[in-house]
């Protein structure tokens, strides 16, 4: 009668971790993905009216690379999310079921990647709202002039609406990563706690 109390307990809890699973990454994803999406169509739409998503003020080269390594990172989370349901199932299947090491070693990996998607989006946000307050220092402390015809010390031109859109969208990637990185911390706590439970 116990052991049949206790085998209906487990059943239960590893039934709670896969529907957690699934659930987490079908919400996951699909947050990831409206997320992602904005600053594409921000860009695009930036593109349409202004003819160019860099803006008249010259940038750094490495933004270029930190961003382009944030938006493949991006793409990595969002595909490996995209594994949580079925893992879930798997989870779910006695026959199936994964052992822990390699369960919590799945959500480490996307616990990684967006972190360090973080961090990259850190870093160019920093960049570039340094870069753009070394411009608004250089300028005559009464005001930003609309049009500015003459090139500051920095290399470039001027700030220009294009700039603080593509803060946007960077600001958008970093909410997706980190609530990517909330979703797989609250996986890996879920695991843990379900196969230790089991080992009692």
């Amino acid at each position: 009668m116990l052991k049949n109390l206790v085998n209906g307990l487990h059943v239960s809890k590893v039934d709670g971790l896969a529907k957690t699973f699934q659930r987490t990454g079908r919400i996951g994803f699909w947050t990831q993905i409206v997320m992602g999406a904005f600053p594409v169509l921000l860009m695009l739409y930036v593109f349409t009216f202004s003819g160019s998503v860099t803006g008249p003020r010259q940038g750094l080269p490495i933004v270029s690379y930190l961003s382009a390594m944030n938006l493949l990172l991006l793409v990595f989370v969002m595909f490996w999310f995209s594994r949580y349901p079925a893992l879930g199932r798997k989870i779910a299947d006695p026959t199936l079921r994964p052992s822990e090491g390699s369960v919590t070693r799945t959500v480490w990996i996307g616990l990684i990647a967006s972190s360090v998607g973080i961090i990259f989006s850190i870093l160019v946000m920093l960049i570039e709202v340094a870069q753009m307050l070394f411009y608004f220092l250089a300028a005559p402390q009464g005001g930003v002039p609309t049009i500015q015809t003459t090139p500051t010390s920095l290399g470039g031109s001027w700030v220009s609406a294009v700039d603080f859109a593509s803060l946007m969208a960077l600001v958008m990637a970093l909410a997706a990563e980190v609530l990517a990185t909330v979703f797989g911390l609250w996986l890996l706590f879920r695991t843990t706690h379900t196969y230790e439970s089991l080992e009692d």
